[in-house]
């Protein structure tokens, strides 16, 4: 890990119409940290996780990219991105994995993979196939490289779905609850993956449902209730120690399912 912060979240707020999500949150992420965002449906962590990645549009805060600040016209539920060609930049270096997989199913594995490099980055096929393949084998899969998304189980179209996000070379990775739509055997072949990427040093944020991936993995986990930070810290800390009643209600439930 190093000083050098690739993502800066500041006071960061979202609502939907009167809905409040978040309401003013911090998330600092530097080179090589795992952050893991947790907290009950409906806390904020999703939604976090998407204005982050300019998908959802936030109202007020500072969001900051390797030292690149967002830059905005408008206020309030009129603001918008000011630079387009900065926010391609931006989600060009922060690849996304979703719950739900989100390939490509008219498109072979290998050209789900590599789609996103030749199209956006428009680079050398050959260069990007051959990073696809060893991206397939990385991620345990490379024998389904010509097979479809429906020929595949949940846990190889998750694989193949974080072969595609490491195809793009970004500077981080943001996974939105990775596991939870996989039965248990299948999550562990993801959990396998994501710790294998943790141990390279790769910067990530996971939303994750999972309390042993976030404990495993994370340097800095994030409780998220009420669109608010009601704790944070260290993983040992959060889950051996927790202060918060409302932290150590959310780990029993957690325990007790």
């Amino acid at each position: 890990m190093t000083d050098q912060s690739v993502i800066e979240i500041r006071g960061l707020h979202k609502s939907y119409g009167d809905l409040a999500v978040l309401k003013g949150i911090d998330v600092t992420a530097r080179r090589g940290d795992v952050v893991a965002l947790i907290g009950s449906s409906g806390s904020g962590k999703s939604t976090l996780l998407r204005c982050c990645n300019l998908l959802e549009e936030s109202q007020k805060g500072d969001i900051i990219f390797s030292g690149d600040p967002v830059r905005w016209r408008g206020s309030g539920a009129h603001r918008r991105p000011a630079d387009p060609a900065q926010v391609i930049r931006i989600r060009t270096n922060l690849s996304m994995v979703f719950q739900s997989f989100n390939l490509w199913a008219h498109m072979t594995v290998l050209q789900n993979v590599m789609e996103a490099p030749l199209t956006v980055l428009r680079q050398d096929r050959a260069v990007v196939e051959s990073r696809a393949r060893a991206l397939l084998e990385k991620v345990g899969i490379g024998d389904k490289a010509d097979v479809y998304p429906a020929q595949m189980s949940g846990g190889q179209q998750q694989r193949a779905a974080i072969a595609r996000a490491l195809c793009m070379e970004p500077d981080a990775l943001l996974f939105d609850e990775p596991t939870s739509a996989l039965d248990p055997e299948l999550e562990q072949e993801v959990v396998r993956v994501i710790k294998a990427l943790a141990d390279e040093g790769r910067t990530m944020i996971i939303v994750t449902h999972d309390m042993k991936l976030a404990a495993d993995v994370s340097d800095h986990v994030i409780f998220l209730h009420q669109g608010l930070i009601e704790e944070q810290g260290p993983p040992d800390t959060l889950f051996g120690a927790p202060k918060s009643a409302r932290l150590q209600q959310f780990l029993r439930a957690g325990a007790a399912a």
